[in-house]
């Protein structure tokens, strides 16, 4: 089979392996679908493994099932997620999924950015999706970076009225304008340093756009009634960006680190103290963000086809690698294996 293997962001090769053989309780999944993420090109972090198959926002047709699967059969349409948790570790028992090492330590193989798929028996068990009839295999792809933005807006206890800034304008930042505007944010301001991407912001629901490359808490005191932000969502890694974002939360509001910045920061934690601000992070998703994800975007509450911009044929991965790095001009970019 054909596969996109990385080495880097700007040397990504298709290449040819062998297609994975499935065992019992195991699942062969054709991949029709497979999103690029922002962190698939986080080259300081993927090179550390490379060369390796990245990709794990797919959607596809099951070809094969393994001895003793139940509930699924040849030619169900999936959404396969490629982390699951254990559901038995302290952390699991605690409501941090997310932390589980099993999470951590579980994919699927080779990776999203091939014909084919296996699906180990854990991801079959609490990790694959039948997709909804009406979800085509590009919508699909949406699947697992909005239950992350929805795992992380559970942590922020928005309530209506709420000022809130979205730092970062790509896909994430505009699922997360999306999901505040539906949760009644009072006003939503994003930044970028994209034109493009602040055009969608705008279009998907922010009441301002603010370029990132000018004191964006002092104009976000200009057009929040001299007021700093109730909750601050760091959708980039950028450092600057990061630096904005301690800088732009309201006394008593939250800070959270969707995107995990490039450096170290320096927090004034004698102020954060003192103004009751809270610091949070949030990484992945479990299963249950991802059937609330799906079942929310089976409901169309949000334009699932217009944040997908371009798709591409397996053998221009490159292309697709390079718009995401690039970050202007592209939202959502996918792969068609």
């Amino acid at each position: 089979m054909r596969v996109a293997m990385y080495y880097r962001n700007n040397d990504v090769r298709i290449e040819k392996m062998s297609t994975p053989r499935i065992g019992k309780g195991e699942l062969l999944v054709h991949v029709k679908a497979s999103g690029i993420c922002g962190s698939d090109v986080l080259e300081w972090y993927r090179i550390q493994k490379a060369p390796k198959v990245l990709g794990h926002e797919i959607a596809g047709d099951i070809v094969e099932v393994g001895g003793d699967v139940k509930g699924f059969r040849v030619g169900d349409r999936v959404f396969v997620s490629h982390h699951v948790p254990c559901n038995t570790c302290r952390y699991c028992l605690s409501g941090h999924r997310t932390a589980c090492e099993t999470l951590h330590t579980t994919n699927y193989d080779p990776g999203g950015f091939a014909e084919y798929v296996r699906v180990p028996a854990l991801q079959v068990d609490r990790g694959t999706f039948p997709l909804p009839p009406g979800m085509t295999y590009e919508e699909g792809t949406l699947i697992e970076p909005f239950s992350c933005v929805l795992r992380g807006q559970k942590g922020l206890s928005l309530f209506p009225g709420a000022s809130v800034l979205v730092l970062g304008s790509g896909i994430s930042g505009l699922l997360h304008i999306l999901m505040a505007r539906r949760l009644g944010a009072g006003k939503i301001v994003a930044t970028d340093v994209s034109e493009k991407r602040l055009e969608y912001a705008q279009r998907f629901g922010a009441h301002h756009i603010l370029s990132a490359q000018e004191d964006i808490p002092a104009l976000l005191r200009r057009v929040n009634a001299g007021r700093l932000a109730d909750r601050v969502i760091l959708c980039t890694g950028a450092a600057d960006a990061a630096e904005q974002a301690i800088r732009s939360v309201e006394r008593g509001g939250i800070l959270l680190f969707f995107a995990a910045p490039t450096t170290d920061l320096q927090v004034p934690i004698n102020d954060y103290w003192r103004n009751d601000i809270t610091l949070k992070t949030s990484y992945g998703a479990d299963p249950t963000d991802i059937q609330q994800a799906m079942d929310m975007l089976e409901a169309r509450l949000f334009p699932c086809e217009d944040l997908i911009t371009h798709k591409l044929p397996l053998e221009q991965a490159q292309k697709g690698f390079d718009l995401v790095v690039q970050a202007q001009d592209s939202i959502k970019v996918i792969l068609l294996p």
